[in-house]
């Protein structure tokens, strides 16, 4: 297969309070896509980063009584933290109130709209969330309150610059419906095309500097108005590569690139989807190829917000650094993967992310290959049996242990060589719960292989002069260890961490395995 180019991005969240889980998910889902496609052989540029320029970020300063910078340094530090705290891979992050990068591309992306006749300055009144930094309609309000914060959006009135984006229905819904611009899971894909069927309103592009606080960039040409944050957040996807600089990597990894995949929560996919595709036309620039979309972590049954990502006093805890020092990255990463479906939301509790590392990596995993380890250690002297090709034909045990046919080598075999191709399907489609469970099957296979094998009756058998147990013996050690290293191989994009100490659990000089330990202990 050949390489291809990829550029993999995460939206960039207001850095109003620390991180909660909920973008911890789309960091981690962007980082296995990433880390898959690098071991596949592709280019991959991963990037992520924060939004300084909102409202919300000023309010909370005000709130905190210190300097808006001073919030959002602090803060920001804590979003670039999660790289060590998570296991991310990213190469690049952008943060858009101090990037020298940023600011040119912006006004750049701006000044390209204008040229095209799509921005004009218009009065409005209208519905404002400020969570949202949002106008909302009033069909949209359901009881007059903010679908997504439940809040009372205030009434405002002003004179600010609009973007054209009706002009371009007919073309966002041809590339979209076509899947030129493809829009993952079908059911975002289809909300989208509703909604530019409902009919595009052109949206208010720039807000007045006095209510934005003077934070922000100011529009080009008018210093009494600053962008949207909206206009100015999207822009990072090509500011971070240089668009208004003339240096970085804008024609390799977007104009160039054989896949831009943007990663985004459903409550973002307007923005992503419709708003960003339209200036990018606008600004005759190519558009993204790919937007993978996923539903809400809830708490309590609740949208987790920052605000709440704090446990109070004996509850749960939604803070990915709290939660990664408590339990380990491995344990937060694997809940994220294993646990949230592709389409609906995933309600967290911290009982559930310890059940569910105890039952799949301490019990199923860990204790598969510390026995097997073990299994080689005892009836080896640690190392694998050479030259041993386990197939459909060996399934039989030594004569007189079992009925013939009741080794499961050929299952255990062909299941280790579907799951690679397995995952990438899954994958493919941005499924990473799908992904895991086509691997949690070798697993589940290479267990039941053990108790159906029974080594230590063939190991007994092959003491009493039973060539042909010897030969089975060695058989299936050979399998079971391989099997646990195709396991610690398509793990690494999921789990680094693990995945690192079950290849060297089962690799060694010359063949033979280091001392059996657990890869991973049992935690709560």
């Amino acid at each position: 297969m050949n390489s291809q180019r990829i550029y993999l991005s995460t939206t960039i969240p207001y850095v109003n309070a620390r991180p909660h889980l909920g973008f911890a998910l789309e960091l981690v889902q962007a980082d296995v896509l990433a880390r898959h496609h690098r071991l596949a052989g592709d280019q991959v540029r991963f990037q992520t980063g924060t939004d300084d320029n909102s409202l919300k970020n000023v309010l909370a300063a005000e709130a905190e009584g210190i300097a808006a910078s001073a919030l959002v340094s602090r803060n920001a530090a804590a979003f670039a933290a999660l790289r060590e705290l998570l296991a991310l891979s990213f190469d690049d992050f952008i943060r858009t109130g101090s990037d020298p990068r940023h600011r040119p591309g912006v006004e750049r992306l701006w000044r390209a709209c204008a040229a095209s006749g799509d921005l004009y300055r218009k009065r409005y009144e209208g519905w404002y969330c400020v969570g949202c930094e949002q106008f909302y309609r009033p069909a949209e309000l359901p009881g007059g309150r903010c679908p997504e914060h439940g809040t009372r959006p205030e009434r405002v009135a002003e004179e600010n610059w609009f973007f054209r984006l009706s002009r371009y229905a007919g073309q966002l819904h041809d590339l979209i419906g076509s899947g030129r611009l493809r829009i993952e899971p079908a059911a975002r894909r289809n909300e989208v095309l509703g909604f530019i069927a409902g009919g595009l309103e052109d949206f208010s592009a720039s807000r007045p500097a006095a209510r934005a606080r003077g934070w922000g960039i100011p529009v080009p040409g008018d210093a009494g108005q600053v962008i949207y944050v909206w206009w100015d957040a999207l822009g990072n996807y090509i500011t971070a590569l240089g668009y208004g600089t003339g240096a970085g990597d804008y024609r390799r990894w977007w104009a160039e690139a054989g896949r831009r995949v943007h990663l985004a929560g459903k409550g973002v996919l307007r923005f992503h989807a419709v708003y960003w595709p339209a200036m990018l036309l606008s600004a005759g620039e190519p558009l993204p190829t790919d937007i993978l979309v996923h539903d809400y972590l809830t708490l309590g049954g609740s949208k987790i917000s920052k605000s709440a990502a704090g446990a109070p006093a004996g509850g749960d805890s939604a803070d990915p650094a709290v939660l990664a020092a408590r339990y380990g990255t491995d344990a937060v990463r694997w809940w994220l993967l294993r646990e949230v479906p592709r389409v609906g939301d995933a309600d967290f509790t911290e009982a559930r992310l310890v059940a569910r590392a105890n039952d799949d990596l301490a019990n199923d995993l860990g204790n598969l290959v510390s026995r097997v380890v073990t299994l080689v250690h005892r009836y080896r002297q640690g190392r694998v049996p050479a030259g041993a090709r386990p197939a459909a034909a060996d399934a039989g045990p030594a004569a007189g242990l079992a009925a013939p046919g009741s080794l499961p080598a050929g299952r255990l075999a062909a299941a280790c060589e579907q799951m690679p191709r397995r995952a990438a399907e899954a994958l493919a489609a941005a499924d990473f719960r799908a992904a895991t469970a086509a691997i949690w099957e070798v697993v589940e296979e290479a267990n039941r292989h053990v108790e159906r094998a029974e080594p230590w009756r063939l190991a007994r058998a092959e003491r009493d002069g039973d060539a042909r147990a010897a030969a089975l013996l060695d058989r299936s050690l050979a399998l079971l260890i391989r099997a646990c290293a195709a396991l610690g191989t398509e793990l690494a994009p999921f789990l680094p961490g693990l995945a690192a100490r079950i290849r060297a659990a089962c690799g060694g000089a010359d063949g033979r395995l280091p001392a059996s330990g657990q890869v991973f202990p049992r935690i709560g």
